[in-house]
C-alpha cells in the first residue's frame, strides 16, 4: 500500500485507511478523509510541509507526518 505523502502532485488516489491514534483518525474522518474518498495533493509548501490536499471539492492542509498515516491506492 502507498501512503498519501508518497504520491506526486495532482494524482488522484483513493483513501483505503487512516492510521494513528483514535482522536487523530476521528479528526481526519470528520474533515472528510474517510476510506473510499478520492483525494489529490494540490500544493506543497516551499519547505515541504504542510501539504495542501483536495478532498470532496474542499482544500485541507495537513502535515507530512499526518499524510504518512493515510494509506491510499491508485
Amino acid at each position: 500500500m502507498l501512503r498519501l505523502v508518497d504520491i506526486e502532485r495532482k494524482r488522484v488516489v483513493t483513501v483505503t485507511a487512516v492510521e494513528g491514534e483514535r482522536s487523530f483518525r476521528r479528526r481526519l474522518m470528520e474533515m472528510g478523509l474517510c476510506p473510499g474518498t478520492e483525494v489529490a495533493i494540490t500544493n506543497v509548501a516551499p519547505l515541504g510541509d504542510p501539504l495542501e490536499i483536495d478532498v470532496r471539492g474542499g482544500r485541507l492542509s495537513i502535515r507530512r507526518d499526518e499524510a504518512a498515516q493515510i494509506r491510499v491506492r491508485r
